[in-house]
């Protein structure tokens, strides 16, 4: 009875969980890392992990849990076309390297510091996708050469750190460079998947050894939460790629924004107050 008191509240908070993160996930191109992170944390509050480490966890099991979902947003778009695989061979390793990158950085700080990276991306990212800013574009078209690698290699760098498969990011940026929405939304989602598998692996080997995980835990990544989130993140995540695209490119960009920017107020309280 203990038992099914205190896991089954946070059992079922991890498969709402799931739900939510995939439908944000094909509705958004991103891998519902910025929903499955905070609540995650919250979840691992509830049952007394350790606050040192409790972002960590979160983040990395977040991270292994967009790999389906991210395979299952990426087979949803290419069946609509909405996947630039030339700009994918292009910004694909340098994101690869950022995301391994960005798993050493996060071991090396602590969970208010990831929690103040997640909020002020998120807020970010939030402004620039509710206001009516459609035709700002920072270039015509995505920059090429040595300097057009600097911004996927930054995406996937920040991205492990937050625990998110890259979409917060690489929408945004995408769209920064006149790439359509639609289009920008689906590719973002295979950028997603060269993210968290690196992302994932590097907080596997990372957080060995630590005393403080949660039982069922192989380093960052708890292997519980995985198991009943990612199921559910791969059955929604089709429903929200055809919402998406039932969506005027102005209602997905308030709809991404409005997201963010609750997401992103919660954090900054729970870092700065």
């Amino acid at each position: 009875m203990a038992f099914m008191e205190l896991y089954m509240p946070l059992i079922l908070l991890m498969l709402a969980t799931g739900l939510v993160g995939g439908l944000m996930a094909g509705l958004m191109g991103i891998g519902g890392g910025i929903v499955i992170v905070p609540v995650l944390e919250f979840a691992l509050g509830y049952i007394g992990v350790d606050p040192e480490i409790r972002m960590h966890v979160a983040v990395g099991t977040s991270l292994a849990t967009i790999i389906p979902t991210s395979i299952s947003s990426i087979r949803a778009h290419r069946k609509r076309g909405a996947v630039d695989f030339a700009l994918a061979r292009h910004w694909g390793p340098p994101i690869f390297l950022g995301a391994i990158l960005g798993s050493w950085i996060a071991s090396q700080v602590d969970s208010s510091g990831l929690t103040a990276v997640f909020g002020i991306v998120a807020l970010f990212v939030a402004v620039k996708m509710m206001l009516p800013m459609e035709n700002i574009r920072a270039a015509a078209s995505v920059p090429r050469g040595v300097a057009g690698l600097m911004p996927p290699a930054i995406i996937g760098t920040i991205s492990t750190m937050m625990g998110i498969g890259g979409g917060a990011l690489s929408v945004t940026t995408l769209t920064l460079f006149n790439v359509p929405i639609h289009r920008a939304v689906g590719t973002s989602a295979l950028f997603g998947l060269l993210i968290v598998v690196p992302g994932t692996i590097g907080f596997m080997i990372l957080g060995q050894g630590n005393s403080l995980l949660p039982p069922g835990s192989v380093g960052f990544v708890n292997v519980i939460g995985f198991l009943i989130i990612s199921p559910a993140t791969f059955l929604a995540a089709p429903l929200g790629a055809k919402i998406a695209h039932a969506l005027t490119q102005r209602q997905l960009s308030i709809t991404f924004g409005a997201f963010f920017l609750i997401v992103a107020v919660r954090m900054l309280y729970r870092t700065f107050m």
